[in-house]
């Protein structure tokens, strides 16, 4: 078929042929130029109108040269966009129109942002014929979105997501990996009696061992079930396989209950590092709304910990296939077969940490039977890697281990003494009397249970953990002596770990009453477990070296090793913390196999009420330093001490 244009007018040619002559004469080359007659300003307005959704500005013509109106032309490029249409290309003309007579014809690049940062890029033609009027009209068809497309088809986005790496322990096995689950369900239309089964449900799930922290919550099944199609499966948990297993005979047969396996992401265990790794669970609303071209519904998005932090790393890209789609009879769209682009899946990177299974596991164990919130760490004393940072059942969730900022209570009498000592300002067998109560600026301050030792070797003050003894000399530490002790073990430093860490602010300046009370772990001064087992760690080393949880990717900027502690000093207080243990306040360890251990006791205010108090032990065995916290644990005797002996027989025998 041959097509034809609208003609130039008489007075229209002549100008057009002198235009003409004067271009050859000069140039050689038949392009236009830019000018208010050329054609690149219809170019521009058809691209923007294109990206903004209105044409208004553009003159359109069909491919007969019959006009169209340019809200026709709008709404149809939004149609073939289709999945694509909520993201217009970025759209740019390539070089100047070449014209020939009344037809001028440009390339176009189309740039397509697909979701994980991919762009979609091609060139296509456009064309434009001049009209009697001069004004240039641009030439509308299908094609001029892509060549394949043509009228009523649609673009789709197909994803796939490729394998989401692990998170590694440090033996660089996954710790994360695929395990089985059982997804505990209720079909509304087999249901008899809602009440009862809520409460058997409630009853089976209560009973399973370990206890599911947090608990699960049946208050709105009656309103989901009654809101959900008869025949749906509304979901009530999704269960481990062991677990699922303690409760089958309780659950299986009742009315309703419906069970779907299925293999999920997982830890070894469900305490095992969690807050430490987070988790990884199908995109939640908020995810889809935060980050639209990252995700869509059903996707594994990494939620808290270490899977939340480096979740583009771990999940990759996804893989991208645009199709061509066209309703089929009943409306539905319907792949063409057509392929217009195609990226192959990325899969992720893995994530190596440097915790070990077997103390993690210990860890987590000592901690299980604690309802309240507690932490405890682990760090490897010849290197600083972390080897566990665990979380009790009542931190639900929280990275206690890491990020509590708490004071240390008698914990930090292990600072206070190496300040002391490197001073010259005390010695083992030096005596310092322990009275009962000590007063400062009017200020009092006594020991637990209100004992005292009278005037006794200053190593039985720090053993037997006497507070007014140490109130009594934190003159001799003087205004910043506190502080300067505690940076030299690597409090307060710059650490980085790769993940948020809290490493301590020590008390420094303060009044003569403050002073006293910093220096035995009360006062300004605040810590975490991770800041105290690292100070731990550097008593029993020698030398301060940053904790490392993260080997790849290695964080950017870890805290430089210390200078080496007084050697005199440290072996006086290796010698105090050992006494700690074999005639003080932490003599239940005294009988723990595997090696001798070293430790400090503490028992830490925290608001105005004095039985109000955090309960601490840190300490070390061979090349393993740790730090126990129980937040409003009481006496740290009954609670830090049992749960450090539950972690120090677990612990793999070296």
């Amino acid at each position: 078929m041959t097509l034809s244009y609208p003609r130039l007018s008489r007075p229209n040619r002549a100008r057009r042929v002198a235009a003409l002559t004067a271009s050859l004469l000069t140039a050689g080359v038949l392009a236009a130029c830019s000018g208010d007659d050329g054609p690149e300003s219809s170019v521009d307005a058809f691209l923007a109108g294109w990206r903004s959704g209105d044409l208004q500005a553009v003159a359109m013509v069909d491919s007969t040269g019959a006009k169209i109106p340019a809200a026709e032309v709008s709404k149809e490029i939004k149609e073939l966009s289709g999945e694509l249409a909520a993201t217009p290309p970025a759209l740019s003309r390539q070089g100047e129109p070449k014209i020939t007579k009344n037809i001028a014809t440009t390339t176009v690049r189309v740039d397509w942002s697909l979701p994980g940062q991919t762009h979609w890029t091609y060139d296509r033609e456009l064309r434009l014929v001049q009209g009697d009027d001069d004004q240039w009209q641009v030439m509308w068809e299908p094609r001029v979105l892509h060549e394949q497309l043509t009228k009523g088809d649609r673009l789709g986005l197909r994803r796939d997501t490729g394998p989401r790496a692990g998170v590694l322990d440090a033996a660089g096995t996954p710790i994360v990996s695929p395990r089985p689950v059982v997804r505990v369900g209720v079909q509304p239309s087999q249901v008899t009696d809602i009440k009862k089964l809520v409460k058997d449900l409630d009853g089976a799930f209560k009973a399973i061992r370990p206890a599911l922290v947090p608990g699960v919550d049946l208050a709105d099944l009656p309103k989901r079930v009654a809101e959900a199609d008869p025949g749906a499966f509304v979901e009530v948990v999704t269960l481990r396989e062991d677990a699922y297993k303690q409760i089958k005979s309780r659950i299986y047969d009742l009315p309703g209950t419906k069970f779907n396996s299925d293999k999920i992401d997982l830890a070894p265990t469900r305490e095992f590092a969690r807050a430490l790794l987070g988790s990884v669970d199908q995109a939640q609303a908020d995810d889809l709304a935060a980050h639209p071209d990252r995700y869509v519904a059903g996707d594994l998005v990494g939620h808290g910990g270490l899977q939340g932090r480096y979740d583009e790393r771990l999940r990759g890209a996804p893989g991208l296939t645009v199709v061509v789609e066209r309703p089929a009879e009943d409306g539905k769209l319907t792949p063409t077969g057509a392929e217009l682009f195609h990226r192959e899946p990325q899969p992720g990177q893995a994530l190596k940490t440097t915790l070990d299974v077997a103390t993690q596991n210990a860890a987590d164990g000592a901690l299980r039977a604690e309802p309240r919130r507690s932490a405890l760490v682990a760090v490897r004393v010849s290197d600083g890697t972390v080897l566990a940072a665990a979380n009790g059942p009542g931190s639900a969730g929280e990275n206690l281990a890491f990020t509590a900022q708490v004071p240390p209570g008698s914990t930090f009498k292990m600072v206070s003494a190496l300040g002391l000592l490197d001073r010259g300002a005390v010695t083992l067998d030096g005596r310092v009397e322990c009275k009962k109560t000590f007063t400062v600026d009017g200020r009092s301050f006594k020991n637990s249970d209100n004992f005292e030792l009278g005037s006794v070797p200053f190593r039985t003050d720090f053993a037997k953990s006497c507070n007014t003894a140490f109130a009594s000399l934190a003159p001799k530490l003087g205004g910043d002596g506190l502080a300067a002790a505690g940076r030299s073990v690597g409090l307060e430093g710059q650490w980085d770990l790769g993940v948020d860490a809290f490493t301590g602010k020590v008390s420094t300046g303060g009044s003569p009453a403050e002073q006293a009370a910093a220096s035995f772990g009360q006062g300004t001064t605040l810590v975490s477990p991770l800041a105290m087992a690292g100070a731990t760690a550097a008593v029993a080393r020698g030398r301060f070296e940053q904790p490392k949880l993260l080997v790849d990717p290695a964080p950017a900027k870890p805290a430089p090793p210390g200078e080496q502690l007084k050697p005199e000093s440290v072996a006086a207080l290796r010698t105090m913390m050992r006494e700690v243990v074999t005639a003080g306040t932490a003599s239940a360890l005294k009988d723990v196999p595997g090696g001798e251990v070293y430790g400090k006791t503490g028992t830490a205010e925290f608001d105005d009420n004095p039985a109000h108090t955090h309960a601490w032990f840190v300490g070390w065995r061979g090349d393993v330093a740790f730090a126990v916290f129980v937040e409003n644990g009481g006496a740290s005797t009954d609670t830090a001490v049992p749960i450090a002996e539950r972690f120090l027989r677990a612990l793999p025998k070296t």
